[in-house]
């Protein structure tokens, strides 16, 4: 039995068992089993398994060799910045785009270079970024692209899952996922050098001959971990289409409140709806969405700030960034809301969330000026 958030009953403390009582807590069957079981999953031919998301993205950039500039989005969580920086590459922000957030491949058009080394995009949310685009500018520049997945396993482009586009996709497991490891991460790719490398480079580089190829880390997935994942592997879709569903049912509800809107979904892509969030204009709302924010937390909704601030106006990257503006970066971080979304999230409870909103717009109507 699974839970529907894909994590397992009791009955799953009997694996627990089985796998301490081996001994052969880490390289052993369960991870290649998973690894087996997710790149079928995802219709590629090598995935490979790692401690985090974080880790497989550091060593996929680490693998690639790369030297010079890499372009991303700022509209992101700040680890795929860090990615980029762990491994001496110059980061390079490009804008999102207005509707889907993703990163806009019109943008990171204007910013490639002679010492563009690599572009790295983001499915934000688990909607696809916008692949054809991104996947043309990397194969006329002859540049690895490489796709932050973590919000997108299970997602869908054209009728076919994420994971097999670009050099590599890389995927998390973390606790917030809709597939959870406890920690842990995947990396998918249809090259078979590149897989290898990678399970050399998890293994602090070392092949398998104590004689390391790569400077890597100690970035394995545990026994647990990855059978933690594989029972959530079995209800997976079934988690992507009740966060679809209540995706839906907040849309059907906020979308005659004022000052609203809504990631845009596009034609032909599934997103896992990993998060739900909504873009507020503080003009037709009537009230600033920190407003909005502190208001909802009183009401005890957790609401997040996914993703403010974007990564060019954090501390670490300020002196990074090279100053070209970002306005629908800036634009969209400093008026997005991410509202509650989990598979078992009650139509109750999603009620009780598009009340509160209601009511604070309808108070922030009246009251609008003093409410900055």
């Amino acid at each position: 039995m699974v839970s529907p958030e894909g994590l397992p009953d009791a009955s799953f403390a009997d694996e627990i068992h089985r796998i301490v009582s081996s001994g052969q807590l880490t390289n052993g069957r369960r991870v290649r089993e998973f690894e087996e079981a997710a790149a079928a999953y995802l219709g590629v031919p090598h995935g490979v398994a790692v401690s985090s998301c974080t880790a497989g993205l550091l060593l996929t950039l680490r693998v690639l060799g790369l030297r010079g500039e890499v372009i991303l989005p700022s509209f992101t969580f700040h680890v795929t910045a860090h990615s980029v920086v762990w491994n001496g590459l110059r980061p390079v922000f490009a804008d999102c785009e207005p509707d889907t957030f993703c990163v806009s491949a019109e943008a990171v058009r204007t910013q490639l270079s002679p010492r563009t080394a690599a572009v790295v995009a983001v499915h934000m949310y688990g909607h696809p970024a916008d692949i054809p685009a991104l996947e043309a500018l990397a194969a006329e520049r002859g540049i690895p692209l490489l796709f932050d997945a973590a919000h997108a396993f299970g997602s869908r482009f054209n009728g076919t899952r994420i994971g097999g586009f670009g050099t590599a996709e890389v995927f998390s497991f973390s606790p917030t996922k809709l597939l959870v490891a406890g920690e842990g991460g995947l990396v998918a790719t249809r090259d078979a050098e590149l897989a290898r490398r990678l399970r050399a480079a998890r293994n602090y580089g070392d092949p398998g001959t104590y004689d390391p190829e790569v400077l890597g880390l100690n970035a394995r997935m545990s026994e647990l971990h990855a059978a933690l994942a594989q029972r959530g592997l079995e209800s997976i879709e079934e988690r992507i289409q009740q966060r679809n569903q209540i995706r839906a049912r907040y849309e059907r509800r906020l979308r005659e409140v004022p000052g609203l809107s809504f990631q845009t979904i596009r034609p032909g892509c599934l997103s896992t709806c990993k998060d739900f969030s909504v873009l507020l204009d503080e003009t037709q709302f009537g009230a600033s969405r920190d407003w909005l924010f502190e208001a909802l937390q009183r009401e005890n909704i957790d609401v997040r700030r996914y993703f403010w601030p974007p990564v060019h106006r954090q501390k670490l990257y300020r002196e990074v960034w090279d100053g070209r503006p970002l306005p629908v970066t800036e634009s969209v971080s400093d008026g997005v809301l991410s509202l509650p979304i989990y598979s078992s999230l009650s139509d109750t409870a999603v009620e009780k969330v598009c009340d509160a909103l209601a009511r604070a717009q309808e108070f922030a109507g009246r009251n609008g000026h003093t409410l900055r």
